[in-house]
């Protein structure tokens, strides 16, 4: 990754991320708020020089404490916990290429053996990250999902890697139906239409469809999975869903890949990791398959659907709308679909309620002190 090079007005900030003037100084206002380190505070107003400011905030540091590498934003609670516990590395606030901060990090004496990363590929922890990190032995992720871990990279390196469990399921559940519900009675657009004041103008906003009773096929039928189709339940849907093998015990109808699965549903619920046998699971033939009346939603992973598709799909009138909580490039959401009335877009905030964020620090500390206290993890995650 790119260096923290300077011209007369602009600088550097990530590989590919030239930024300049005001914008510049307020994304370092941003990113400097907290301290760098606990007790300190940070440098990086003064110098984008990693070593230094690690170096000069790991003096103040209180002594004793396992260094953290945190690569992810908190809150002023979240922080205060962990700053409480850990010398707390913190790369949104220091400001500095990922690279550079790893390096300046991993010099020095007691390098951190522990990282706490968020989920979503904002950070990757691949090869180089690890590479740069020789003395990390821990990565605790926020995420359910873990496409940003090299899972067989941390098995040959011997780095165990703890997850969000089951903490973000009920949520995402619930969001999932709220979608459903949102696509099929077009909330949004109908909010909106009274909003323009439209409703005296051209009179009742045109008829929707409702989801009780639907056929409805998930793709993914784990803990969220599950959750929802207990919840479609309660609207007297027809589910059923497609997995890597055959659930155990369950009343749902299998289907072996995910085209006979849309062929025989009115709605398609993308719930499943993102692999490589997963990756654009939704594409062309699904949603050909799924039909002019049939909605998608994805509270999955933006790389389970094909988005140049899907776009295409919604503006041929091959399937009749989607709601969306991914995207294959986020934060950036395609024009084409924040310009459609038949889909309901959201910021990827499935996971996040004020109960689930409340939950979700409490494990990624308990997974911390499990692991500097040499116990097992509360939410390991299977290396291969």
């Amino acid at each position: 990754m790119g260096g923290g090079k300077k011209s007369r007005n602009r600088e550097v900030l990530f590989d590919g991320d030239v930024v300049g003037g005001d914008r510049w100084h307020a994304i370092r206002r941003r990113a400097c708020g907290p301290a760098l380190l606990s007790g300190t505070r940070s440098t990086a107003h003064r110098s984008p020089n990693p070593i230094l400011g690690i170096r000069m905030a790991a003096k103040a540091a209180p002594v004793g404490r396992p260094g953290l590498l945190l690569l992810r934003r908190t809150d002023a609670t979240f922080s205060a916990a962990l700053r409480a516990r850990y010398r707390v590395y913190d790369f949104y606030a220091l400001g500095a290429p990922l690279r550079a901060f790893l390096a300046a990090a991993a010099a020095e004496p007691d390098p951190p053996r522990a990282a706490l990363v968020v989920a979503g590929g904002a950070v990757l922890v691949d090869a180089a990250f690890m590479d740069a990190v020789p003395s990390l032995r821990c990565v605790v992720t926020t995420g359910a999902g873990v496409d940003h871990v090299d899972l067989a990279g941390c098995a040959r390196r011997g780095v165990i890697v703890a997850g969000a469990g089951k903490i973000f399921s009920v949520d995402v559940a619930d969001h999932a139906v709220g979608l459903l519900i949102a696509v099929l009675r077009r909330v949004s657009a109908a909010d909106r239409y009274v909003r323009a004041g439209l409703w005296p103008a051209q009179g009742d906003y045109p008829l929707t469809s409702k989801l009780s009773g639907k056929r409805v096929g998930i793709i993914g039928l784990g803990s969220i999975g599950w959750l929802i189709a207990k919840r479609l339940e309660a609207f007297g849907c027809v589910v059923s869903y497609h997995s890597r093998a055959p659930k155990a015990s369950v009343p749902y109808r299998y289907f072996p890949d995910a085209h006979a699965l849309a062929a025989d549903s009115d709605a398609l619920v993308v719930a499943c990791a993102l692999n490589d046998a997963t990756r654009r699971i939704v594409g062309r033939r699904v949603l050909d398959a799924l039909g002019p009346g049939g909605v998608v939603v994805n509270v999955a992973r933006g790389g389970n659907v094909d988005e140049q598709e899907l776009i295409a799909a919604l503006q041929e009138g091959r399937i009749a709308g989607a709601g969306l909580d991914v995207f294959e490039n986020e934060p950036h959401v395609p024009p084409e679909l924040r310009d459609m009335d038949n889909v309901v877009l959201t910021a990827h905030e499935a996971v996040f309620t004020e109960e689930s964020t409340a939950d979700l620090r409490e494990l990624m500390i308990g997974n911390l002190e499990a692991f500097f206290s040499g116990k097992p993890l509360l939410t390991p995650v299977a290396l291969p």
